[in-house]
């Protein structure tokens, strides 16, 4: 079975292939792909921008390791008419999600955790929790025990029960604002492990393992990478992941010398038309360039910004079973058991969910291109991921 990886809106990264490939420069024939075919990305990119629907894209075709397809549409500035550089570093949300739970299985992979683990081996206040049954008007809140704890399995699942602040649901939004809990962009002010510690005195929004629900669980993740391993999850993905792949544009703080590359984000407004964001994103006060700054709050969910190119090695990694360029940080096997079906009979619409990742069910594949058991993930600023 061919897999592929999708990244973007934005930006758009497609991978096929056969595994234990590096990625080189290739034309789009010799990697099996027709010039003339291509052309209609470029057509569609530059009509979408022109319509008004994105101010621009970029998108990266990589098969069999070798690049058919890598180019930039439309602008990084509208009012300027600077153009979207192909290199241009985006804000990647919830695509960090792929990468922290890839970091909590390379600990696993080293015997430093089990999937069984209880979150209240690392942080305690995640024993005795509560289970959410009635919010009143006041954010007051009534609660049941939870039936068993979490676990670190119920994190990459997303079983545990978490909701998402900011932008989850009515109760989950009112609860952790209350205490102030947030969808993890652009804080300064405390780190991980203190507002994850307080998180673990909320109660859960359902019992652990009964529901699919998306939900805080990597930044959570995040903090036990960072319990485990003595390291912040900045340095943890620095040393151990994206030196060794050799990913050179990936960041929970983009520095300044390549702060002219980053992407500009932009919003819709009522009519329709785009403009440049400015500081009330994800329903909250996060400021459209917070990866400038010097933020130690490294959200295991939604903190990184990164390059179609860098992301791609990522991908390719996985795709070649855990292995990228002669440097090895997963186990076959413990891909393997990310990309397969963890939830059992649990509902997630059409689709199944792994240990980190959707994963398209044979109901699912009939309303999309991608085959059955591709594994895929999403992200706040129109991200999208395919395997």
């Amino acid at each position: 079975m061919n897999k592929h990886f999708l990244l973007g809106a934005l930006l758009f990264s497609t991978i096929f292939g056969a595994f234990g490939q590096s990625i080189t420069t290739g034309t789009p024939e010799a990697a099996g792909f027709s010039s003339e075919r291509l052309k209609r990305m470029d057509a569609a990119m530059d009509d979408w921008v022109k319509k008004g629907y994105m101010n621009g894209g970029a998108a990266l075709i990589i098969r069999n390791g070798k690049v058919a397809y890598y180019k930039a549409s439309g602008y990084n500035d509208l009012d300027t008419k600077a153009p979207l550089q192909k290199d241009g570093i985006f804000r990647i949300a919830s695509q960090t999600k792929a990468i922290t739970s890839v970091a909590i299985m390379m600990l696993f992979d080293e015997g430093k955790l089990l999937l069984s683990d209880p979150v209240s081996q690392y942080i305690p206040s995640f024993k005795n929790q509560t289970v959410l049954v009635t919010l009143n008007p006041d954010t007051t809140y009534s609660t049941v025990p939870a039936k068993r704890e979490i676990t670190i399995k119920d994190l990459l699942t997303h079983t545990s029960g978490l909701g998402y602040a900011q932008i989850g649901s009515k109760e989950a939004n009112a609860i952790y604002a209350k205490s102030k809990l947030t969808a993890g962009i652009g804080i300064s002010d405390e780190s991980l492990l203190t507002a994850m510690t307080r998180l673990g005195t909320l109660p859960l929004m359902h019992q652990p393992g009964e529901k699919w629900t998306y939900g805080l669980n990597n930044d959570l993740l995040g903090s036990i990478v960072e319990i485990i391993s003595g390291q912040s999850l900045d340095e943890f993905f620095r040393t151990r992941i994206f030196e060794p792949l050799g990913m050179k544009d990936t960041y929970f703080n983009v520095p300044q010398a390549k702060a002219g590359r980053l992407v500009n984000l932009y919003t819709e407004k009522p009519d329709g038309s785009l403009v440049k964001a400015g500081s009330n994103m994800l329903n909250g006060p996060v400021l459209a360039n917070y990866p400038l700054g010097t933020s130690s709050y490294f959200s295991g969910g939604a903190g990184l910004s990164s390059t179609l190119y860098d992301y791609a090695i990522f991908l390719q990694m996985l795709l070649n079973n855990g292995e990228y360029n002669g440097k090895r940080l997963l186990g076959r096997n413990t891909v393997r058991m990310m990309t397969m079906n963890q939830i059992g009979d649990l509902s997630l619409g059409d689709d199944k969910f792994g240990l980190g990742f959707q994963i398209v069910s044979e109901k699912g594949s009939g309303r999309t291109p991608a085959q059955e058991g591709t594994f895929s993930w999403g992200g706040a600023f129109a991200n999208v991921l395919l395997g």
